[in-house]
């Protein structure tokens, strides 16, 4: 079933760059808040995904449940979960959003949480600008699991 699904991803992307004709993109050569910046829509596009998997609900449900899964607190203790999961390049992918100097603030959370989900963003866009998808899911599975959002599979 993860095979399946990360194929179709792969075609998503592959349909992406295909159609607006867009050169292929080295993730090692963006800044870490550029990676951020991408990182945060694919992890939004992942949570939404997965709640709308869990039926049909009101949409100011959906959104209220999605905010919780992706604001900055949250992103911060995710990263805390997988972080003795990364290898060194992805640890160092992290550390390198986390210590990125970013001319904005989250309203609502504190410098620390606000600066580790950079980081976290930063691995998940070099993850997804890396076409790792499986990897970026495995991360992705693991920190959900270990916020007790989802159950061990």
């Amino acid at each position: 079933k993860m095979e399946k699904s990360i194929k179709t991803q792969e075609n998503l992307t592959q349909a992406i760059k295909e159609t607006l004709n867009l050169k292929d993109i080295d993730p090692k050569q963006l800044s870490p808040l550029v990676l951020a910046y991408i990182g945060d829509s694919i992890y939004d596009l992942v949570i939404r995904t997965y709640l709308l998997s869990k039926g049909n609900m009101q949409v100011n449900k959906i959104n209220k449940h999605a905010c919780n899964l992706v604001k900055a607190q949250k992103q911060s203790e995710m990263i805390g979960i997988i972080e003795p999961l990364l290898d060194n390049y992805e640890e160092a992918v992290y550390k390198r959003g986390r210590n990125a100097k970013s001319y904005t603030s989250a309203k609502n959370a504190s410098i620390s949480d606000y600066r580790r989900a950079t980081g976290f963003e930063a691995l998940m866009g070099y993850l997804y600008l890396s076409n790792r998808y499986e990897r970026m899911m495995e991360l992705i599975k693991a920190a959900l699991v270990g916020i007790g959002e989802i159950d061990e599979i």
